[in-house]
C-alpha cells in the first residue's frame, strides 16, 4: 500500500482515480476546493483537503504532501482565464516540484496534454497559453531530479472507458476517456519502475496493465 497524494481529486480524471487506486490497497488523500466536495472524497474512501491551489503557496504544500509515497497532479484550469491557467497549470506543478524536494516525495505524476491537440482548429490565445503553460510546466518536472512521468492525454472525452488504451513515447493523435486515463495512471502507480519517462495515451486496442508492461525499460 501507498500513501498517495491527489491534486485534482475532484476533476473528471482525479474523481474516477480515487476509487480506482483505493480498490488497488492504497491511502489517497485528495486536494479540493470547494467545501461541498469533501464530502463525496469520503465517501469514495479518500481523506479531503481543502485549497485552492491557486491561493497556496509551495510551502503550504510541503505541509500537505509530507509523508506521502507519490503525488499525482491532474488538476486544470479548464478554459476558465488566463490567470487561472497560469496559475494552476503552470505555477501549481512548479510549486509540487518545491514541496516535493523539501519533503523528499520523489515520484510525481503529471498529467499533461498531447502536443496535437487542437492543431486542427482555429488558434485562440487562451489555449495557446494553455498550451505554453503545460509545456512550461512539463519542462519543469523532467528537468528535476524527481522520479517523475509525464502523462499526455489526447482529447479527454468524459466517459469511464473500456480499459483499452494506446501509449507510448510518439503516437497517433486521438481522443480518451477520462476514465482510462484514471486506469493508466494508477497502473504506473503500482509500477514504480518505470520512472523519468513522458508517455502519450490515447484510447486503442490494448488492455491497460498490458500497456503500462509494454512501457517498462529492460
Amino acid at each position: 500500500m501507498a500513501n498517495i497524494f491527489l491534486i485534482g481529486a475532484t476533476g473528471g480524471v482525479g474523481i474516477r482515480l480515487v476509487p480506482d487506486l483505493i480498490a488497488r490497497g492504497h491511502a489517497v488523500t485528495g486536494l479540493h476546493r470547494k467545501p461541498e466536495q469533501a464530502e463525496d472524497l469520503r465517501a469514495a474512501g479518500a481523506m479531503p483537503v481543502e485549497a485552492d491551489l491557486m491561493e497556496i503557496s509551495a510551502s503550504d504544500l510541503e505541509m500537505m504532501v509530507q509523508g506521502s509515497d507519490a503525488v499525482v497532479f491532474s488538476a486544470g484550469a479548464a478554459g476558465s482565464g488566463l490567470d487561472r491557467t497560469t496559475a494552476i497549470d503552470g505555477d501549481g506543478p512548479v510549486k509540487l516540484i518545491e514541496a516535493a524536494r523539501k519533503t523528499g516525495v520523489k515520484r510525481v505524476y503529471l498529467v499533461s496534454v498531447f502536443p496535437d491537440a487542437g492543431r486542427s482548429r482555429e488558434r485562440r490565445d487562451g489555449f495557446e497559453h494553455y498550451m505554453a503553460e503545460k509545456k512550461r510546466a512539463d519542462a519543469a518536472l523532467a528537468g528535476s531530479e524527481l522520479d517523475y512521468v509525464i502523462i499526455r492525454p489526447g482529447t479527454l472525452q468524459s466517459e469511464a472507458g473500456d480499459g483499452r488504451v494506446r501509449a507510448g513515447h510518439a503516437t497517433p493523435y486521438g481522443n480518451v476517456a477520462r476514465g482510462n486515463v484514471a486506469a493508466f495512471i494508477a497502473e504506473l502507480i503500482d509500477t514504480p519502475l518505470i520512472r523519468r519517462e513522458i508517455f502519450e495515451l490515447t484510447d486503442g486496442d490494448v488492455p491497460v496493465a498490458e500497456a503500462v508492461a509494454c512501457l517498462k525499460r529492460d
